[in-house]
């Protein structure tokens, strides 16, 4: 069985259905640029306040273990067997 060339189509339906035409009479397809889709890296963003970050992660270096130092052992038993539940409830 013959491969099949694995061409990426666009994603606009205009687009995809003006290259599947032209491919189809045998013209050569313009090279269009590809939709542009924007991704999280390129939106902007406000700049975030430095002194507010190192706090976060002050307290986020202590946070599990000053939590788990204060826990009770009863309490630390109640939250495994709600872990326990959620993990083996059956899925409907």
């Amino acid at each position: 069985m013959p491969k099949r060339s694995s061409k990426k189509r666009p994603r606009d339906p205009n687009v995809m259905a003006a290259q599947i035409v032209a491919e189809a009479t045998g013209e050569k397809p313009k090279e269009e640029p590809e939709a542009a889709e924007v991704t999280e890296a390129e939106l902007p963003t406000k700049p975030k306040n430095p002194h507010a970050q190192a706090l976060g992660r002050l307290g986020g270096e202590k946070g599990g273990k000053a939590r788990a130092a204060k826990l009770t052992a009863e309490r630390r038993r109640e939250i495994a067997r709600i872990a326990a539940r959620a993990r083996w409830k059956k899925s409907d």
